[in-house]
């Protein structure tokens, strides 16, 4: 007996949300095996609420997942409780990879809001692969894709000034909402002051004073958690922070430029919530 059809994405079974194997190809921006057929293959969604983990290091390597909604952070732990955040997966983003060299995770993945995952268990998804070559090669590109992700991250931590990375991951930020069908320039921050250092190799109290100065000079407003980017033009080309003195003579041009009016002067002393 087939599971009915669902209004969600996927399939109810005893109460369970599935999917199939199209349907976990168009998430992951894969194309679909040809001959494969909706039957052949379900994989089953979990529900995780915020600050719940999906594995944890050191877990054994089962499951390869994929975030069909929410919001994530993977972090290395060190051996005094330190974290290193590693990433921000998102929808469509796949998890889990670093356990399949040792069978082991060497990281974990914590939900920063509720999550809906997919689970891929890997012998069964790596049969699958066998069976249709044009899968495996298509995975393989999924896993390259991240890893040039990774890269990028890492020559950028190199390459740039503390405000410029700062800048770059808000709009990156946008870009990554903007290709999942949301707005690019309106946005909540699902993530602390505190993980964005950690993600960028910063100290809380610089994200905390460039947000600052963002808002001040008319190139973010911020209310709450939420983030509006008024000057991606401007973020994406920052190199450095102008002096504190001249920085209400670039918030008046900004404004200028955005909406041919003056926008409201954010302080250096607005509390930033992010």
């Amino acid at each position: 007996m087939l599971p009915v059809m669902s209004n969600e994405a996927g399939w109810r079974c005893h109460g369970n949300l599935w999917s199939d194997l199209s349907q976990v190809c168009d998430l992951l921006n894969i194309p679909t095996p040809i001959n494969s057929t909706d039957e052949e293959a379900l994989f089953q969604h979990v529900r995780f609420k915020a600050g719940q983990r999906i594995h944890t290091i050191g877990q054994n390597f089962e499951a390869l997942y994929v975030v069909n909604s929410g919001f994530l952070k993977t972090v290395l732990i060190d051996e005094y409780g330190n974290e290193q955040v590693l990433s921000f997966p998102m929808k469509g983003d796949l998890l889990g990879i670093d356990g399949i060299h040792n069978q082991q995770h060497a990281s974990e993945a914590v939900a920063l809001s509720d999550c809906d995952i997919i689970i891929l268990p890997y012998k069964a998804f790596a049969n699958l692969g066998r069976s249709y070559v044009e899968l495996e090669h298509a995975m393989f590109s999924v896993m390259s894709r991240e890893l040039v992700r990774e890269q990028l991250m890492i020559g950028m931590l190199s390459a740039l000034s503390a405000e410029a990375k700062v800048a770059r991951f808000l709009t990156t930020l946008g870009e990554r909402f903007s290709q999942l069908g949301y707005s690019g320039k309106s946005f909540n921050l699902r993530m602390t002051r505190h993980e964005i250092g950690s993600y960028l190799g910063l100290t809380l109290e610089t994200v905390s004073r460039t947000l600052s100065a963002f808002n001040e000079m008319g190139l973010i407003s911020v209310d709450q958690r939420e983030i509006c980017l008024l000057d991606t033009t401007a973020l994406k080309t920052l190199r450095r922070l102008p002096p504190a003195k001249t920085r209400n003579k670039v918030s008046e041009k900004v404004s200028v430029i955005v909406g041919k009016k003056l926008l409201p002067q954010w302080g250096s002393e607005t509390a930033i919530a992010v």
